[in-house]
């Protein structure tokens, strides 16, 4: 069934179709479920009873950890609230790895502290076995002078040309506000996000299963990075959106021949392993300190060549650049 399933997006209730994955036979479970916010999806309902949303909870959770591999990794992305109790849940069958807090500050609500991140809890299914990568961000600069924002005081020798490895705190991501690129979906995650996740978690070829797929950024992101993907969604228009969208999309998110993951016409994450390769592309100054103030840039002088879609923030490739160099 798992054949079956490779690279689709399945219509229907996780629950029901989480029964035809066998055990340990996903390399990344990524889930994204709905916060019981009394939001608009078009079938399903967002105000459960505490109780009754947290035993659901409970349940998809279980079938999330039974699937993966010994050697693969559980994410949930939700508001903290919720994530507290799925802690007590996923404490009992994996093993605790991070708390990543996405820096994605809403409105004030009054009366208490304004909400500024989500949370993705970070589980591994069988602790030190599993696979992980070291991944990196770009430095953070002036838009204007193009210094660096951050002091490094004496030690700018020493930094990495592309930039720091990152945390368990990612302010470099933002939430999908502009209409004009959503789909009708009103919880849509940013693309770079979940690429962000599957090259921490996964090597080409892996599958990566969402049982709340929406209109498809799990499945996109996976496709885009030559993973194989999984997706369930009870929502038959979702289904749609997600599948018209995968049909523009190719497994092309590179620079050479190695995975790396775009946004508005820069590379925004890449494994640390890779920059030993990745660095050809690139004009690095002599001297590294002068890093602080000089961005490096590709050789040819341009950035990546891209075909804009309507329906897409872009479509995030270096294709032509990579063949010139």
């Amino acid at each position: 069934m798992l054949n079956h399933y490779l690279n689709q997006i399945v219509p229907g209730d996780c629950l029901t179709l989480f029964k035809q994955i066998s055990d340990n036979s996903i390399d990344v479970t990524f889930a994204d479920p709905p916060f019981n916010l009394k939001k608009k999806y078009h079938r399903t309902k967002d105000s459960l009873e505490v109780q009754d949303y947290l035993n659901w909870c409970e349940a998809w959770i279980t079938e999330m950890v039974r699937v993966t591999k010994p050697t693969g990794s559980i994410l949930l992305h939700n508001i903290p609230k919720w994530l507290t109790y799925y802690t007590a849940v996923l404490n009992q069958r994996a093993h605790f790895k991070h708390w990543i807090a996405w820096d994605a500050p809403s409105s004030p609500m009054g009366k208490t502290l304004q909400p500024s991140h989500y949370g993705i809890l970070f589980y591994a299914k069988e602790g030190k076995q599993q696979k992980f990568y070291e991944v990196r961000y770009p430095h953070k600069r002036c838009r204007k002078c193009h210094y660096l924002q951050k002091d490094y005081g004496g030690k700018k020798a020493g930094l990495h040309p592309f930039g720091p490895l990152v945390s368990d705190v990612w302010t470099d991501i933002h939430r999908v506000k502009h209409n004009k690129y959503r789909d009708e979906h009103p919880c849509q995650l940013p693309l770079h996000l979940l690429e962000r996740v599957i090259l921490m978690t996964t090597d080409e070829g892996d599958i990566v299963l969402d049982p709340f797929t929406g209109t498809g950024t799990t499945a996109l992101a996976a496709k885009r990075l030559g993973r194989n993907f999984i997706g369930f969604e009870l929502d038959e228009q979702y289904v749609q959106i997600a599948e018209k969208k995968l049909t523009q999309e190719e497994p092309n998110s590179k620079l050479g021949n190695l995975w790396v993951s775009w946004f508005l016409n820069e590379i925004v994450t890449i494994r640390d392993q890779d920059w030993e390769v990745l660095q050809q592309y690139y004009l690095i100054p002599d001297d590294l300190k002068k890093i602080d103030r000089v961005p490096i840039v590709p050789k040819d002088g341009k950035r990546k060549v891209y075909t804009p879609r309507t329906d897409m923030e872009t479509k995030d490739m270096f294709s032509v650049f990579c063949q010139s160099v």
